[in-house]
């Protein structure tokens, strides 16, 4: 009974931890739905407008890796607690903004309190299923929150704007996030953490978060400073040496905020790589095609959501249903290569897209190629936490998830200003709007698939080898680093 009580208690912890990242999904796909309305109602100039999004990208993607750090020197429940309390505070001040500035404050907010909360659920969640199978289903789980997060939030994003205001798009976020609080106090295990004085590193904590803050910042202005710019470069290059100062840190100080043990096992460092690669072409599809539909095919926002949505239900359903008991039966390696094989195969054939192209017959068969997604990420996720231990689980988590926000950063900036720069060009040889606009989304897409063509490599090269069930753990981890130090002899 006992046994049965301790996994009941596991899988209520899933469902709370999945709730907080299904809210924080939410949020950033609703958002870019509603933009029209803010513009017009707040006065947003259209150079100004872009900063309701990009206040909350540049404070999530610099400080999801020292908040998963800080999780675990000081309680992976205590930051994933007072994140979810910040988001929901926030989410209320952006509801009731009245004018610009605040709305931006309040995003920038909100995007800490996303970075405190994300960065810690993976590490709670491989600290509570430590059983192959179970964290496989677990990671499923997670990842199912995420495909179908982003599909809901579209929908009701047009729904709540065309039938209430943009207001509560943000509203929303408040009850939803209040339940969180109350059953994480009740359902997520307490964790003490090891103390600040475990990896109390000032100066590293300095140099990283200014890092990605930098290039945070350098990437989501690309679009309007223009990639090769003295601002944009100027911002990349001095955050590209803060973060290489950080690495340098690391590798002398006595309690390093992130020990670079972690970057070692090749199943990691390859996962971390194969992400931003993925999520950079998958992110910049699901916007572009989304601006396909609009623009050139004339469809409304509530419409392109539901256009969109038999994607993200292909998704979930795979990731869900068959993703955990494929792996198990045929490995993570496996998976991982049909899936990005299938996601490659959709930007593709998108790349070939005629500009009349009928939905039932020209997209819709196409969206449902969106399930390699399903398959491809679990795997993924399993490997970039493979390695993770339980005093360093917020770490790893934090790690994976800001690889994943700087793929997101990167793919759209490089793949809309691609598309940006064709379109200009064949309005200037006089091509229609509509022509013009598709022939750039399909450069979009061309340039996505030859993103994932890279990471098919890169995980052929690194991961595709590995027999099933070989994927590296934290013991195995710390017997190698064991047999290095000459602390276990090698035939032990």
């Amino acid at each position: 009974m006992a046994s049965e009580s301790a996994a009941r208690s596991r899988w209520v912890a899933l469902g709370v931890i999945a709730s907080s990242m299904l809210v924080i999904v939410l949020d950033g796909s609703i958002v870019t739905v509603a933009m029209p309305a803010i513009q017009e109602d707040l006065g947003f100039s259209a150079t100004g407008l872009s900063w309701v999004v990009n206040a909350y990208l540049i404070a999530f993607g610099a400080l999801l890796l020292l908040a998963g750090r800080l999780g675990d020197l000081l309680g992976r429940r205590r930051m994933f607690a007072a994140g979810t309390a910040l988001f929901t505070g926030a989410s209320l001040l952006a509801g009731l903004a009245t004018s610009p500035g605040l709305l931006v404050a309040a995003r920038f907010a909100q995007g800490v309190g996303s970075a405190m909360a994300s960065s810690v659920a993976l590490g709670i969640l491989v600290t509570l299923f430590t059983e192959p199978r179970e964290r496989g289903r677990a990671i499923a789980v997670f990842s199912f929150t995420g495909a179908t997060g982003a599909a809901i939030g579209q929908v009701l994003g047009g729904v709540l704007t065309d039938a209430l205001s943009w207001h509560w798009n943000f509203f929303i976020n408040v009850p939803l996030g209040v339940a969180v609080l109350l059953l994480t106090r009740r359902h997520l295990p307490d964790d003490t953490g090891l103390g600040l004085r475990a990896g109390a590193d000032a100066a590293g904590a300095v140099l990283v978060t200014g890092g990605l803050l930098l290039g945070s910042y350098a990437v989501v202005n690309v679009e309007r400073h223009g990639g090769t710019s003295a601002h944009t470069l100027g911002a990349g290059l001095v955050g590209l040496a803060l973060l290489a100062g950080f690495l340098l840190r690391q590798a002398t100080a006595r309690t390093p905020l992130m020990p670079l043990r972690m970057l070692r096992p090749r199943a990691v460092w390859a996962a971390n790589l194969i992400q931003v690669l993925l999520v950079g072409a998958m992110f910049s599809f699901q916007v572009m095609f989304a601006l396909h539909l609009q623009n050139v095919l004339g469809y409304g926002a509530a419409e392109t959501g539901l256009a969109m949505l038999p994607a993200a239900v292909a998704i979930g359903a795979v990731s869900l249903g068959l993703a955990a008991r494929l792996n198990a039966r045929f490995g993570e390696p496996a998976m991982l290569l049909v899936g990005l094989a299938m996601l490659t195969t959709l930007l593709v054939l998108l790349s070939r897209l005629p500009d009349d192209a009928a939905y039932a017959t020209d997209l819709l068969p196409l969206l449902l190629l969106g399930a390699g997604f399903g398959l491809a990420q679990p795997a993924l996720t399993t490997f970039g936490m493979s390695a993770a231990r339980s005093e360093d689980a917020g770490l790893a988590s934090g790690l994976f998830n800001t690889t994943q926000q700087v793929g997101m950063a990167l793919g759209i900036a490089v793949l809309s200003t691609a598309a940006a720069a064709r379109t200009e060009g064949l309005l200037g040889e006089g091509a229609e709007r509509a022509e013009a606009l598709a022939a750039g989304y399909r450069l979009a897409f061309g340039i996505g698939a030859a993103l994932l063509g890279v990471a098919l490599v890169v995980a052929v090269a690194a991961l595709a080898r590995r027999r099933p069930g070989a994927t590296p753990t934290p013991q195995r981890e710390r017997e190698r680093e064991s047999r290095r130090a000459g602390a276990v002899p090698a035939g032990l």
